[in-house]
């Protein structure tokens, strides 16, 4: 049987009852025959994930040796060893193997996403063979078995659930629900996403609560998660925006060089007539100080520098090149829960008959906080009413609350909708604890009764407490508190609390109601609990995280969408996306929000026109949210993605910048993605993307700085020859001057921390080259002060001998080069208002760069094997004095500029 046949069998089992199911796979509710499970085993084969793509490292390996900078570093290479420059070979060299090596564990890295789920699959199943209850390995699972699950099981295969008690599932890594979900075995009528089918279970995710026995309908690649790995193989490994960038400098640079190398030769050996092997080796020693051998290890220094940085703030970087495209991306498709919200459950409000609301202050698991009634603090203990509505909270509970000492936080046990009732209960200085000897029964949340109930005894009576849905609580009450005095229910009470509840669930609120009555009972009677006495409804929610409001009005400035794509319900997506700031009561008049069945009515225009209207879409598949992202890349953003599930990896792997979480994220989602966030804050996102944009600053003012530099030297060389002057300086004195300027002080200007606000600069275009047609300007300036000073000071000195003129170029070139990399620090902002010395790193670059000058011009050892001559002091400051020009003619071009 092929694949594509059993996936026909077994397709839409949710619409289909459970007899059919069985009839189709040839199977029973105990299960099948051990010689039948083996014989389908071998038509089906394991259930595991199959690796799409086995990693040839060979091929890895090769890959890294393609890009036309690569060739042109080789023939750079040849060249330096054919001129006998032994070092510079080998430093070119050694610049290829390290990129090479950068490049091959990035690419080796990102295939191991697809493996990561393999981590997921369970080794262990409970099944019915031969009607026994078996264990046996996982990958032994076929269609057709029966599984039976119990709470704290992972699912091993997808299936149809055949029976089952109070079951609860977590699935929140597939589909982005952050609650457990209920399970029934229920024929579902109608299509619906695969987040609503609650009568199926998915490999990968696990039961929180209840039991079940369920008909393996999927297993291996025939699954959920198979589905997901199939999309993850499919996305081909694509180049960063920033790397496609800088091998357009690169070649860029590399034209340059080769252009002024052969200009320098042809003029210098046809039109000057001077020897080849002089000229030769001049316009050699030329064309390898101009080959931006360097720039490699100075764009990873700028890359490496700017992790570091984000590392510091929480966001920790696996894709060196993701911290540049940061800086360009346009769009930010966000999750809600855990990076936008706090993923923490609390209760924000109550209700208690015949009173104002009470607002409850406080944040996550941490049990402190104030209740607030007509703006004014409350004592608990003051209020009667209150006391019961905290002692049903935190009775009726099976959460705990505890204190990590290691991480210094408040750490949730149990069921998160517990868990906010417990620390509603203490922040009332209600203590659970207190009352655990009391306990006489327990019945944990019944999926079918929507509630659950305790039996505790106080001074010889017992009291049945009980917290669940609100609706089922009022239908089974028959009367509410007030103050002590229990009051009959009316029907316009019973109204009162229904617009209550309706009020608070369209606000996204997840209400919960609260009820207790005495009895006589000692085991919980699921048929008995009835005529209670209403206490309250608690309203709580996963509030927004208090800086993520800001960090939305920072990239909204910044020119940067934020789009929320979330597999959580609409109303809960549209509630948060209220606060933190993504809508705005302007937009009401506007469709704000649609989920994936909406989305799947639209056309391509239609589709791609909402993209560009609506910032909220909820209940996402993965493969619509991989379509988001394909989509809006192919509308001509460059967009980051943030995600935490199995659901979320295709399209983090799909997006220019893949964001997991660091808390919550699965290991999956972490290999998908290019940084992870160590605190799961979007607020981390957005001081990313501010570092990028200072990333690419940098690598702007050292890609200039390195242009400069080269033309300025090339067109010295030029000129002087075109002129009828010697050669201004010899070849040796050429590797010298780009050593003393571009050696150290290139890689200094990675160091910048950014100036200006730079979060107010509207967004780069993707398709921006570092340099453009915006920097020509500036970069003529430098060029024509540069040459023009130093073939005046050639000119000048050439009477007093050629060493003598020699030196004083030399001298020229390095301090006016010297002088480009302060006016560089900024392109757009004046060196004295960041600070003229504010950057030590520059600092030393320039002073080392100084000695090293004055270490072949001063000392009469070294000056003589470069045959240069020592300078006066007066000349040597004059000369400075001169070269200083650069500097004030780029503070005019910046003045003019603003």
């Amino acid at each position: 049987m092929t694949s594509s046949e059993e996936k026909k069998i077994i397709a839409d089992p949710y619409l289909k009852d459970i007899e059919s199911l069985l009839k189709k796979l040839k199977s029973s509710r105990k299960g099948l025959k051990i010689d039948e499970a083996k014989r389908r085993l071998e038509i089906y084969g394991p259930n595991d994930i199959s690796e799409f793509h086995s990693i040839s490292i060979l091929n890895l390996v090769f890959k890294q040796f393609k890009s036309g900078l690569v060739l042109i570093l080789f023939i750079a290479a040849g060249i330096s060893w054919w001129a006998g420059e032994m070092i510079d070979t080998w430093v070119i060299i050694a610049v290829i193997l390290i990129n090479a090596m950068i490049g091959f564990s990035q690419e080796y890295r990102a295939e191991k996403a697809i493996a990561s789920l393999r981590k997921m699959i369970v080794k262990i199943a409970k099944v019915l063979r031969n009607g026994d209850l078996q264990s046996i390995p996982a990958l032994q699972l076929v269609p057709g078995d029966v599984i039976f699950l119990e709470e704290g099981d992972s699912i091993p295969a997808d299936a149809r659930i055949i029976e089952s008690k109070n079951l609860r599932c977590v699935e929140a890594s597939l589909t982005g629900e952050s609650l457990p979900v209920s399970k029934n075995e229920e024929r579902i009528l109608d299509a619906c996403p695969l987040a609503e089918q609650k009568n199926m279970l998915w490999k990968g995710t696990f039961v929180a609560g209840g039991y079940a026995y369920a008909l393996v309908c999927g297993t291996g690649m025939n699954t959920a998660i198979g589905d997901i790995s199939e999309l993850l193989g499919a996305i081909e490994h694509k180049r960063s925006n920033f790397l496609i960038k800088t091998d357009i400098l690169a070649k860029q640079m590399a034209i340059i060089a080769i252009v002024s190398a052969l200009i320098l030769f042809l003029v210098g050996y046809f039109y000057r007539g001077f020897a080849i092997q002089e000229i030769l080796l001049t316009s050699i020693a030329a064309l390898v100080a101009a080959i931006p051998e360097g720039l490699p290890a100075v764009i990873t220094i700028v890359l490496a520098i700017g992790a570091n940085r984000m590392a510091k703030r929480n966001a920790l970087i696996r894709e060196f090149s993701a911290t540049e495209t940061l800086g360009a991306v346009s769009a930010i498709l966000t999750d809600k829960t855990g990076t936008l919200t706090q993923n923490t459950l609390t209760v924000r409000r109550l209700f208690l008959p015949f009173e104002e609301d009470i607002e409850i202050s406080g944040e996550g698991w941490f049990p402190a906080g104030n209740f607030i009634q007509k703006n004014k603090i409350i004592e608990s203990s003051r209020n009667a009413t209150l006391q019961k509505c905290l002692k049903v909270a935190g009775l009726s509970n099976n959460s705990q609350i505890r204190h990590s000492n290691e991480k210094d936080t408040y750490e949730l046990i149990g069921d998160p909708t517990e868990g906010a009732l417990l620390v509603l209960a203490r922040k009332g200085e209600f203590n659970p604890l207190a009352f655990q000897e009391n306990r006489v029964d327990d019945l944990p949340f019944d999926s079918l009764l929507k509630l659950r109930a305790s039996i505790f005894q106080e001074e010889g009576l017992n009291e049945l407490l009980v917290s669940g849905a609100p609706e089922q609580l009022l239908e089974r009450s028959a009367k509410w508190l007030r103050s002590e005095s229990e009051i009959d229910f009316s029907l316009e009470d019973k109204k009162q609390i229904q617009a209550k509840i309706s009020e608070w669930s369209e606000s996204a609120l997840r209400v919960i109601g609260l009820a207790y009555k005495k009895t006589d009972q000692v085991k919980i009677d699921p048929e008995s609990i009835n005529d209670l006495v209403f206490v309250g409804l608690a309203g709580m929610i996963d509030p927004p995280r208090p800086d993520a409001k800001n960090a939305v009005e920072k990239c909204k400035k910044a020119g940067i969408r934020v789009i929320m794509v979330t597999g959580d319900h609409i109303n809960t997506a549209v509630a948060i996306a209220k606060k933190v700031g993504i809508i705005s009561d302007k937009d009401q008049e506007d469709v704000i929000a649609l989920s994936e069945q909406q989305l799947m009515l639209l056309d391509e225009k239609e589709f791609r026109e909402a993209l560009n209207t609506v910032s909220v879409f909820a209940r996402l598949t993965p493969a619509m949210k991989l379509r988001i992202a394909d989509t809006m890349q192919s509308m001509g953003h460059l967009i980051a993605m943030t995600g935490d599930g199995i659901n979320d990896a295709p399209a983090l792997k799909k997006a220019d910048v893949g964001i997991s979480m660091g808390i919550m994220g699965t290991d999956v989602a972490r290999d998908s993605s290019d940084m992870v966030l160590a605190d799961d804050h979007f607020a981390t996102i957005v001081n990313a993307v501010e570092q990028g944009r200072i990333i690419f600053a940098n690598s702007r003012q050292t890609g200039i700085f390195l242009v400069t530099t080269n033309i300025a030297e090339s067109f010295t060389l030029i000129l002087a020859i075109a002129l009828g002057l010697p050669l201004p300086l010899t070849a040796t004195q050429l590797l010298w001057l780009n050593l003393v300027t571009d050696g150290v002080t290139d890689m200094a200007l990675a160091t910048e921390v950014g100036h200006g606000d730079i979060m107010k600069t509207k967004v780069f275009d993707k398709k921006e080259n570092i340099l453009n047609r915006k920097m020509l300007p500036f970069l003529f300036i430098n060029v024509f002060i540069m040459t023009g000073f130093s073939l005046t000071t050639f000119f000048y000195y050439i009477d007093d001998g050629i060493d003598h003129a020699r030196t004083a170029v030399f001298t020229v070139m390095a301090f006016t080069q010297l002088f480009n990399v302060f006016n560089l620090r900024s392109i757009n902002e004046s060196i004295f208002r960041i600070g003229l010395f504010s950057n030590k790193y520059i600092n030393f670059a320039v002073l080392l760069s100084v000695f090293l000058l004055l270490l072949v011009t001063e000392i009469p050892l070294v000056a003589g094997i470069f045959h240069f001559q020592s300078l006066e002091m007066i000349e040597l400051l004059l000369l400075f004095a001169i070269s200083s020009t650069v500097l004030w003619a780029g503070e005019l071009y910046k003045f003019i500029k603003k």
